[in-house]
């Protein structure tokens, strides 16, 4: 079976989907791609230029399988001589309608957003399969797609929205889960403490150094190891994180080295998660698999990832329980350091997805 994946936005999460699922299934994978930057361009341009190089290959697929970044619309109609019988496929790691938006985003600012939203409505509605991550981000888009057409003064074809829902599924992401297994914990005395996001507002970085700037007034011993990709308009709470929180602070930015990012994975002690956005949970599930004891939200599709007999001990539902959770793991650092958790993300492996995807994907023809 031959399949054209199609992502404008080559880079993290995205770029590591790709390549897994490339280096993991049965079937031909033909690519094109565009460098994961200018996101908002490349929701717009970004198909006018992947229609471009698709017309001028000689690639003949049997399944066009796209990404959320993609305006599906224009690309279909851009290359309908040859695509129009072809069955289509979309992969949503994230849309634009559910997403929390910075209140400093100018978009915002002057109310110009939901055109974002609209392409991936559009897509969803546009392509024969619709694949969501989680059933949460399937549900949450869902929700917030037929609040936006209610927006429009008539013809809000909310009929629509049962169109997309019969014809979505949810199919996790895949995971490498071999590069993170040949380490293991050299684990020192005072617990650390993992930040491994990216250093965004959605990551909500405020809570989490909060709630360890409460623990430091407190005299609370621990160590905190902050990893992850930093940006130009990085949010200021890091730097002063970094001067306030200066004696306990391990490591402080991104690991260009793998093996030095999978290191302090294992090397973690606990993972104080406070996302305002996530729809599935990628650094969770790695640090998971190195037995870091995760502290989840009640929300978003954090409950989904945990069996429920796990809800009580690792869900929070307010900053405060956060606050007496993280004191309880510093204070049973001995017995939270036993816990093992690498089963709960093995599911995600590719190893195991892989032939799922495949097997879906030679369905759809």
């Amino acid at each position: 079976m031959k399949i054209l994946l199609l992502e404008p936005y080559l880079t993290g999460s995205h770029k590591q989907w790709v390549s897994g699922y490339i280096s993991h299934s049965k079937h031909h994978i033909h690519p094109i791609t565009l460098n994961g930057k200018f996101w908002k361009w490349r929701m717009h341009g970004g198909a006018v230029t992947l229609a471009k190089q698709f017309n001028k290959s000689a690639f003949s697929p049997d399944l066009i399988l796209a990404t959320d970044m993609l305006d599906f619309t224009t690309f279909l109609s851009l290359t309908r001589a040859s695509t129009h019988s072809v069955p289509t496929a979309i992969y949503f790691h994230e849309n634009q309608l559910s997403y929390p938006w910075s209140i400093t985003d100018r978009d915002v600012q002057k109310n110009r957003d939901s055109h974002y939203g609209f392409i991936n409505y559009a897509s969803a509605l546009a392509a024969d399969h619709v694949l969501f991550n989680s059933r949460y981000h399937m549900s949450s888009f869902l929700k917030e797609a037929k609040a936006l057409l209610k927006h429009f003064p008539d013809h809000n074809e909310l009929d629509s929205i049962p169109q997309i829902k019969e014809k979505s599924i949810v199919l996790p992401v895949g995971l490498d889960l071999k590069r993170l297994s040949n380490f293991k914990p050299v684990q020192s005395a005072p617990p650390l403490i993992l930040w491994n996001h990216r250093w965004e507002y959605d990551k909500n970085p405020e809570t989490f150094f909060n709630t360890l700037f409460q623990l430091d007034r407190e005299g609370i011993d621990f160590r905190v190891a902050v990893l992850g990709e930093s940006f130009s308009k990085a949010p200021t709470i890091f730097e002063d994180a970094h001067k306030r929180l200066k004696e306990k602070i391990v490591h402080f930015g991104y690991c260009k080295r793998s093996e030095e990012y999978v290191r302090w994975l294992w090397n973690a002690d606990i993972i104080p998660v406070t996302n305002i956005q996530e729809f599935f949970g990628i650094s969770v599930m790695e640090a998971m698999f190195c037995n870091t004891y995760p502290l989840l939200p009640n929300r978003l599709t954090y409950p989904e990832l945990l069996p429920k007999n796990l809800h009580e001990a690792h869900l929070y539902h307010s900053e405060n329980e956060l606050v007496e959770k993280l004191k309880w793991c510093i204070s049973n650092i001995d017995e939270v350091r036993k816990k093992e958790f690498s089963g709960i993300a093995v599911q995600f492996d590719w190893n195991k997805l892989a032939p799922k995807y495949d097997e879906l994907f030679s369905s759809f023809l």
